[in-house]
């Protein structure tokens, strides 16, 4: 058995698309591109297929990581180029390569996510710092978050790791985010700039990065 791991991205012509549409999409995509994939034991086997931190519906990415398990040996080469004759519009393959077996599963090893977030604003540059570095000077921000099985009552403030200007120019920013994104809790961009006093939906949310680390024993 052997076990690859894939970074690619998603662009706006899937960004719609549900993280399930997403995991089948790239099935169809291994079995007509004749990649042996492994399966789990039992009455109703499943690919071995895994996905760090699915993405939310409506967030474009670049840094989209997941493993695959292959009952046959396929060089990272081979898999690249018969796997993107059948991926759609919008999903591209930026890297795959062979990871250990008996690491722990991906989503697992997932510690933080970065994100580009566009934010129409009135603010002047100087305002748009001063409310970053207002919400990094915190120790605690109270929020609460509105689930269809209640609100849902936490620290937002324990969820951000880093907050940046990226761009200013009259009537937009781009802020970058660095946020929380493990079993403990993950932090939602839309959230975060609700809390930075950006008082509308953002104009877009791109992942740049996620950011991987050891596992505690």
């Amino acid at each position: 058995m052997q076990r690859l791991r894939i970074r690619f991205n998603r662009g706006q012509e899937v960004k719609f698309i549900s993280h399930l549409d997403i995991m089948r999409l790239w099935h169809r995509a291994l079995n007509r591109a004749g990649i042996a994939l492994a399966y789990s034991e039992g009455f109703n086997p499943h690919p071995r297929m895994s996905l760090a931190a699915p993405l939310a519906v409506g967030v474009t990415s670049e840094a989209e990581l997941m493993d695959v398990n292959l009952a046959k040996f396929a060089s990272p080469h081979f898999f690249t180029a018969a796997v993107s004759q059948q991926l759609p519009p919008g999903i591209s393959i930026l890297q795959v390569y062979m990871v250990a077996l008996t690491l722990p599963s991906l989503q697992s090893q997932v510690r933080y996510a970065e994100y580009q977030v566009e934010l129409e604003t009135e603010k002047e540059q100087k305002d748009v710092e001063s409310a970053l570095d207002s919400l990094l000077s915190l120790e605690q921000l109270p929020w609460q978050h509105q689930r269809d099985t209640g609100p849902r009552n936490y620290d937002l403030r324990a969820l951000i790791d880093h907050l940046w200007l990226i761009d200013w120019h009259g009537g937009s920013s781009t802020i970058g985010m660095r946020l929380r994104c493990d079993s403990n809790g993950s932090g939602r961009p839309e959230q975060v700039a609700a809390a930075l006093g950006f008082t509308g939906y953002p104009q877009s949310i791109h992942r740049t990065k996620l950011i991987l680390g050891t596992v505690a024993k």
